[in-house]
Parts: C-alpha cells; structure tokens; sequence
C-alpha cells in the first residue's frame, strides 16, 4: 500500500494518519501532527478542518480579536495581588467552559444564558451568581479601556454591554445554624474529605475559600501555649486583611489527621486542593439528612460559619472575642496577638466543643420556630384541600 493519501499532506504511519502540509498560517510553516484515525476518510475531515481552525486563528489574532480566555488570564494577571484574585479565579474557572472560546464581542446577556443557568441548577443564589458576573464586567471594562493590542487597538472595541445581573429582592436566604443532632446526621452522611473540611469549618468559622485553600506553610506554632494557629493571608479573607484562625481540640484533631497526606494543602481531594465545599456531594448529603430543602433557606456550607458563631454566642463568649474568632474586620491588626491573648480565644473557641450549649433556648427556639412554622404551613395547605375538615 502507498505511504501517502490522495489528498496531499496525509502520510500514513503504521495504521494511523498523520498530517504533514505546508501551512503558511502555522508555526514554522508546517503543520504535523496525527489525525489519531486510520480511516482514510475521516484523516481527510479532521485535515479539512484543522486547516480552517489554523486559518481562523491567524485571522482573528491579525484583528486582534481576544477570546474570553485570553481576556480572563490577562486580568488574573493583572489583580494576582489582591484579594479578590483567588475568588476571581474560582468564578472563572466555573465559567470558561461555557464562555472561554468566544470572541470578547460575544460576550452578552444571551450568550452567558447557559453558565446562568447552570449556576442557578447548582443551587447557587443568585447573590453569588451576581458575584460572578461581576468578574465577567470588570473583564469587558478593561478589555475596552485599559489593554491595547500592538497597533493601539483595545481588546475589544466596543462599548462593554451591559451585564444583567440577577434579583435578589426577596430571595435573601436565611442562615439555618444546625443542632448537634443535624450535625451528627449530616457529617455521617457525607464524603470523607468533605466531612473532614467540614468539621473544621463548624470549629473555626471559616468560609469556604478559607476552608478549601488552607495551606501548611500558614500554620505557626505558638511555643508559648504548645498549640497551633493558622495565619490566613489578605488575598483569600473576605475582607482583605490577614486573618488568625484559632483551633480547638476538636478542629485541631482534625488538622492533625489531614498531616502528612498533602505537603501544600491541608483540604484535597484525589490529589488536588477542594475548588469548593457546595458540591452535589454537600447538596445530596443535606437532602438526605432531612434538613431543610424550601425557598428561602440558607443550603449550603455558610450555615456552618453561623452555626459557629451562634454557639459561642450561646456559649456566653463577648461580641469582641466572637468577632476576633468570626474574622470580623473591625480596625485591629487582628493577627498582632500576643500569647495570653490567643489563649483567651482559644479557651473561648473550646466552648463550643460542649455540647450543652445545644440546649440552650437560643437555639432550640430557633428550630422549634422553624418547624412550627412548617408545620402551620401544612395544616393550612390540608384545610385548603380538604373544606370539610375546616373549623
């Protein structure tokens, strides 16, 4: 059989087609590689079309046309030092599949239809979508007003559209703080990794960035006390200053478990650092367990930051301490502690380890409230469908 195809810049090499063809458009010239077929027809497709994506390529880039993708590493780049980088990056990350090919000029309310929509299927409110439409906005700006092409020419040369953004008018969700029982039934049904992040999240108060990017290299020993923190850096809190996190015995044991598994990472999973705790994992487990499903509840992993905080506050601790363990921002320097004073918060933070705190009336009325108000709901709805029973 002839090594070479009908159709000119197809050799084949052993029982697979490989293209080699002078390419004005490709670099260097030539255009090698393999079709990964050894059908003869579909070499002479995938040849067809490579041709027209080199040529599209060496066309679009001669107009200096930028796809989403490109827009979104250059501004990455350009924010890599602020805080608002990393979050900036799990949005973006979520997103590019949906918009990362397309030309910055395609880039409206219709084409990001399907990211919203796969947002709002994964149970995100549409607080957080907006957060990522945000993103989507500063990129259009500085594509139009601030990043030029060689020739002077800017990224995109149009007026930036305007970005709808989502309502949020009467759809805030409530925070839904669990019960230790909650807790117990959740955490069991959960994946390992995920159980693990989230006991310590439920101990410390952290939010999920904060979970999901823990780094050993964070972690200070205080010779003082014999004991352990983690000094968060500005560029993952949420408000941009460093962040001490203090750990009880209980988030402390399970630091100590996660030793040794990853040297960089304290949270991963198959090898990598979690991108997020709200996963079909999180969301199949909370169903499971029973806990609240409706409109207008707060679903995901933020409930376990309030969850932290609405026991210490039940647990006595004062609204400064609570802030300092919250990583509220309120002026100080918050990681400038000194040893006594970091033992002061730690004594604190291990009263939430008692699990008498969880009878206290704060929260039980909170839950009875809830489901009192489930329960009217339901014998409203059966007097509506059964008249006869009605009073």
């Amino acid at each position: 059989m002839s090594k070479r195809n009908t159709m000119p810049g197809l050799r084949l090499k052993g029982d697979i087609w490989h293209i080699e063809k002078r390419c004005k458009h490709a670099e260097g010239g030539w255009l090698r590689e393999s079709t990964g077929t050894a059908s003869r027809i579909e070499a002479e497709e995938y040849l067809i079309q490579r041709l027209a994506n080199v040529r599209q390529e060496t066309e679009r880039r001669s107009l200096a046309i930028y796809t989403f993708e490109e827009a979104a590493l250059r501004y990455l780049e350009d924010i890599a030092h602020k805080s608002s980088a990393v979050a900036a990056a799990i949005h973006l990350d979520q997103m590019l599949p949906f918009i990362g090919h397309l030309p910055l000029e395609q880039i409206h309310d219709g084409t990001l239809k399907l990211f919203i929509d796969n947002e709002a299927k994964r149970d995100l409110a549409p607080k957080s979508i907006n957060n990522a439409l945000v993103v989507i906005t500063a990129i259009l700006n500085r594509a139009a007003r601030v990043w030029r092409h060689d020739d002077g020419r800017p990224w995109l040369r149009q007026a930036p559209p305007k970005i709808t953004r989502l309502s949020t008018k009467g759809r805030q969700a409530k925070a839904y703080p669990l019960s230790w029982a909650e807790q117990d039934t959740l955490f069991k049904i959960l994946p390992r990794h995920l159980a693990d992040a989230a006991l310590y999240a439920v101990h410390t108060g952290c939010r999920e960035l904060e979970v999901c990017m823990l780094r050993w290299d964070w972690e200070i020993f205080v010779q003082d006390l014999g004991v352990s923190v983690f000094v968060l850096p500005e560029t993952i809190t949420k408000n941009g200053t460093e962040r001490i996190v203090i750990l009880n015995s209980v988030s402390g044991s399970v630091i100590e478990a996660r030793r040794g598994i990853d040297p960089h990472y304290v949270f991963t999973y198959r090898g990598r650092p979690m991108k997020r705790l709200h996963s079909s994992g999180w969301r199949h487990a909370w169903k499971k367990a029973g806990l609240p499903t409706h409109a207008g509840v707060l679903k995901g992993v933020h409930n376990l930051r309030h969850t932290f905080g609405r026991r210490l506050r039940a647990a006595g601790v004062p609204l400064e301490t609570r802030k300092a363990l919250l990583g509220h921002a309120n002026g100080d320097i918050t990681t400038h502690y000194s040893a006594a004073e970091i033992d002061e918060l730690l004594t604190a933070t291990e009263k939430v380890v008692s699990r008498g705190i969880a009878q206290t009336p704060t929260l039980s009325l909170v839950h009875k409230n809830a489901q009192m108000r489930n329960v009217g709901k339901v014998s409203e709805e059966n007097k509506k469908g059964h008249p006869k029973a009605a009073f």
